[in-house]
């Protein structure tokens, strides 16, 4: 089993070079594959797959994405969210009593969980210094999950959420924290700031860097217990078999759907 999850974690470090480094349409394509089976993975533990809110989800992933990348103005981001809503509503309305509440609220749930937060992935990658900010997001979700994994192994005593996760500590959310802030420390000191002027002579320092790995890395935590609960609700294992040794999409990027809307604001905030 290691040495599946091993393989599949090197694959995906490899995919995820290919698509992010390039970024544009290349990105968008794979964030928008990966958005549907993620909303696919919660709609069936949910019980609502193939069924109408699912199809109304895709089409509002679809038409999401397609604004995101067609339409510069994030303004109209905010209006296809609304209207996604909106088409939901009316799908409840003219289908009534056949999709309660709780199905269709479920729905427009898993349609901002996954979809929309995983997109601010692309967003991140194209603001003006998003080629470096993007890998904050992997710093703040990957390198944490590695670190807290190592540090709850060898030090964890303190339980974080004995009845959610019982194997989580205390000291290894810590740890997870305490390495996300030294790699992204270390990324710009030794990437960044070497290789970006312009980022070089604002005050946008390492530590900065640190600090916007730190915050993402407890955001990260709190999205990988978050969705631990949804399956231990939906009494599942996994979301879903599609990455061999780790699950489903929604299993590998349960942290990072949390992470990248907040590294994103905190790049704007901080950097700019």
């Amino acid at each position: 089993m290691f040495g599946k999850r091993l393989l599949s974690s090197i694959v995906l470090v490899l995919l995820a070079l290919g698509v992010l480094i390039p970024g544009g349409p290349l990105l968008a394509a794979a964030l928008f594959l990966l958005s549907l089976t993620a909303y696919h993975e919660l709609q069936t533990a949910c019980g609502l797959s193939k069924k109408a809110p699912e199809i109304a989800g895709y089409a509002a992933v679809l038409a999401f994405y397609a604004v995101m990348f067609f339409v510069p103005d994030r303004n109209y981001l905010l209006i296809t969210v609304f209207l996604s809503l909106s088409a939901f509503m009316t799908l409840y309305v003219l289908t009534f009593p056949k999709y309660g509440a709780k199905e269709i609220m479920m729905s427009v749930f898993n349609l901002v969980y996954a979809p929309f937060m995983m997109s601010f992935i692309y967003m991140t990658r194209e603001l003006e210094c998003g080629i470096y900010a993007v890998w904050m997001i992997f710093i703040s979700s990957w390198i944490c999950d590695t670190c807290a994994y190592c540090v709850g192994i060898l030090l964890g005593k303190h339980p974080l959420t004995p009845v959610l996760s019982p194997k989580k500590t205390v000291e290894g959310a810590l740890g997870g924290i305490f390495g996300s802030a030294l790699i992204g420390f270390l990324f710009a000191y030794f990437v960044i700031m070497p290789s970006d002027i312009a980022i070089s002579k604002t005050a946008a320092t390492p530590f900065v860097f640190a600090g916007i790995s730190a915050a993402g890395a407890v955001i990260s935590q709190i999205g990988d217990l978050a969705a631990s609960g949804i399956k231990r609700d939906m009494e599942i294992k996994d979301y879903g078999k599609l990455i061999p040794g780790h699950g489903g999409v929604m299993d590998r990027f349960d942290s990072v759907v949390f992470t990248a809307p907040v590294i994103y604001f905190l790049t704007l905030l901080f950097i700019g």
